[in-house]
């Protein structure tokens, strides 16, 4: 014990030296949790990452904003075109002809939206070569294929009818076969309006994006109500008050759908649902909150006016818009971190093991 002295503490003091037993301390830890002397952690926090840095799984190659808007356009002509086939027989023709218009030109715009993502037209083609069952993407496109060919047939005859071949020929618009072939175009368009306003939000539930498979229940609502929103805020727009109840009442109740479904996405699954409050996503979605609960308020206050109906429907339209792009984001951001998968994975996991435990003897 030479070249040392007892200290205060109760400590061996090395000359020139420090507090033993603060050495020992130091070593274990600094002498419990509430330490003053306790190191810093050699082993920093763990961090999700993987190798290289790259994400777990492969992020969709799907074009932004090209395919959120896709969505937008499939699901408000889907709901027009289901508006338009009511007005067909409720005696509403202005609300009939412009659902009508509105159908088959967001069908045919969804059309080009979906050749240009694909990169070349040829690719939407040999889409159609095989019929599978349990591929979203080929019910899909059998479903784009023939309710764009419906709706667009639809508009053309209306637009026969107006155009100098009826004039031309006067006792053309009145034939009873003209009016029953736009009659049955716009019920067999109206028969695919609501899967197309749907089945893309199944497409990308179907994929491995965290934040997007986890929501497969929900997500098919939020893009009904979200299309029923869109659908019936346009024609809303688009249509003299008189004739336009129907499209509020669908805006109205497509409004209470959307926001009832994506609160249940957005707070319902843990780890998986911060991407929907967090960065560009959060941002797009409590703007689309915004625009929607504007565009319902004057619906339902002002709709009867035509100024209340312009501007509701507008705003409704708009909160479609950034709802598709919002739920894009999200999931796009949830497949570039690792977290997102690794999180999920354990928590099953874990789940799986308190099972097997508790029905083992």
């Amino acid at each position: 014990m030479t070249g040392g002295v007892a200290t205060p503490g109760g400590g061996w003091h090395r000359a020139g030296g420090e507090d033993l037993t603060r050495r020992r301390r130091r070593r274990k830890g600094g002498g419990g949790w509430g330490g003053g002397n306790r190191e810093a952690a050699m082993v920093p926090d763990a961090e999700f990452t993987s190798y290289y840095g790259r994400p777990i799984i492969k992020s969709p190659t799907w074009k932004n904003p090209e395919v959120p808007l896709y969505f937008f356009l499939g699901g408000a002509a889907g709901t027009s075109s289901v508006i338009g086939a009511l007005a067909e027989f409720t005696g509403r023709p202005k609300l009939a002809r412009n659902a009508e218009y509105t159908a088959a030109a967001g069908a045919l715009a969804s059309v080009v939206l979906l050749i240009d993502d694909l990169g070349r037209p040829e690719r939407f083609l040999h889409m159609l070569r095989v019929f599978k069952p349990t591929s979203p993407l080929s019910i899909g496109s059998y479903i784009l294929s023939p309710f764009s060919a419906l709706t667009a047939a639809t508009a053309a005859v209306r637009i026969l009818r107006l155009g100098p071949v009826a004039r031309t020929v006067p006792v053309l618009p009145k034939l009873a076969a003209i009016q029953g072939l736009r009659k049955l175009g716009a019920v067999g368009a109206a028969l695919f309006g609501g899967p197309m306003a749907t089945y893309t939000a199944v497409l990308i539930a179907n994929t491995a994006v965290p934040s997007w498979h986890e929501a497969h229940e929900e997500l098919p609502f939020v893009f009904a109500g979200s299309a029923m929103a869109a659908g019936g805020g346009i024609t809303m727009a688009l249509t003299p008050v008189a004739e336009a109840g129907p499209s509020r009442k669908v805006a109205l109740t497509g409004v209470a759908v959307e926001l009832a479904a994506i609160n249940r996405v957005e707070n319902g699954h843990g780890i998986v649902s911060e991407p929907y409050h967090e960065g560009k996503a959060g941002t797009l979605l409590r703007a689309a909150k915004a625009a929607t609960l504007g565009g319902a308020g004057l619906t339902a206050l002002a709709g009867r006016t035509r100024l209340g109906s312009v501007l509701g429907g507008a705003l409704l339209a708009t909160g479609s818009v950034l709802t598709r792009m919002g739920v894009f984001e999200a999931g796009m951001a949830s497949s570039k971190d690792p977290k997102y998968v690794v999180v999920p994975q354990r928590e099953r996991l874990a789940a799986l093991q308190a099972q097997v435990h508790s029905v083992t003897p």
